[in-house]
């Protein structure tokens, strides 16, 4: 069953297309994975989704409600976690709570309960009384992502929720996001610029460049997108991006990347090892170690995209 329905969805800034006719749907209790690089429009697209800005063409379902008819009643059952900390950092994590599960319409004894639970959903529960600035980066983002839960979600749209923590809170994160999603069945949409957390956390997975699908599917699904491709991992010293420029040239390698002493080629399955080796030994390149592996969703996005995830925008 689809919690979410994206229908040839177009919206324009001035004259730029921000996102171009995007079609998807996620199905209920999914962990939906949203990937781009840096301006793709993946942010305009969750305000799109929320309602918090108006598409020129298209239609989108949230659970039964039309969003652009029934915009109130879509967000009642959307938690919305953005990539900035939505906080109150002079007050305590009870009373930022308190305020925002008032804005929810919750009130009285049932206001308390859900203040207790989503602390302790967060393992937040010895530090209620707290004040806010004095959180560590890592408290102030499950903070956010409790906020998001006091009126029990539907769905959870996660807007980059682990940027700038440490890998200990981001570990508590993932956790809590696979408790939700098991045991509510919660619909999560998941964006992020590190593909591991991607590999880790989401069934599904939707790639946009410059508002345009690139791939869309599940894991699988994309990896066989680029099945006949293989990953080579070259470590060597001496002129590696004199040595990446004629690499670039071979109609059989599709990708090359350096990074320090580490070369890193994705090649077709036309590529010959022994033909690769002899370019390589017509450079001024001393190989230390060479290995093959199979295609992760990384080389995938970048072969795709012609992008890293973290690529800073133009």
């Amino acid at each position: 069953m689809s919690m979410i329905e994206v229908k040839n969805v177009i919206k324009r800034f001035n004259d730029k297309l921000v996102t171009d006719n995007l079609t998807f749907s996620i199905d209920e209790g999914e962990i939906f994975g949203l990937l781009g690089p840096n301006g793709s429009g993946k942010s305009t697209l969750i305000n799109t989704m929320v309602g918090l800005i108006k598409m020129d063409k298209g239609e989108i379902i949230i659970g039964d409600y039309n969003i652009s008819k029934d915009s109130l009643k879509a967000r009642k059952i959307v938690g919305l976690v953005p990539q900035e900390i939505a906080l109150f950092q002079g007050l305590n994590a009870k009373d930022n709570l308190e305020y925002w599960g008032g804005l929810y319409g919750l009130n009285g004894a049932l206001l308390k309960e859900r203040i207790n639970e989503v602390l302790k959903i967060v393992s937040l529960e010895d530090q209620g009384k707290k004040v806010v600035k004095k959180y560590s980066g890592g408290m102030k983002r499950r903070l956010n992502i409790a906020a998001a839960l006091m009126h029990h979600p539907k769905i959870l749209i996660m807007d980059e929720p682990t940027v700038g923590i440490d890998p200990q809170s981001r570990n508590c994160i993932f956790e809590m996001i696979q408790k939700i999603n098991k045991e509510n069945k919660t619909t999560i949409i998941y964006t992020s610029h590190y593909m591991e957390e991607i590999e880790l956390l989401c069934n599904k997975i939707l790639i946009i460049d410059q508002g345009k699908e690139v791939a869309y599917g599940t894991k699988e699904d994309l990896k066989r997108m680029i099945k006949n491709n293989k990953v080579i991992n070259i470590r060597a010293t001496g002129e590696l991006d004199s040595l990446m420029f004629q690499l670039e040239k071979s109609k059989d390698i599709r990708q090359v990347e350096v990074e320090g002493e580490n070369l890193k080629i994705v090649a077709n399955e036309k590529m010959d090892l022994n033909e690769l080796l002899l370019e390589i030994s017509k450079q001024k390149v001393n190989i230390k170690n060479i290995s093959i592996e199979e295609v992760s969703l990384e080389e995938v996005f970048l072969t795709l995209t012609g992008k890293k995830l973290r690529d800073k925008e133009d």
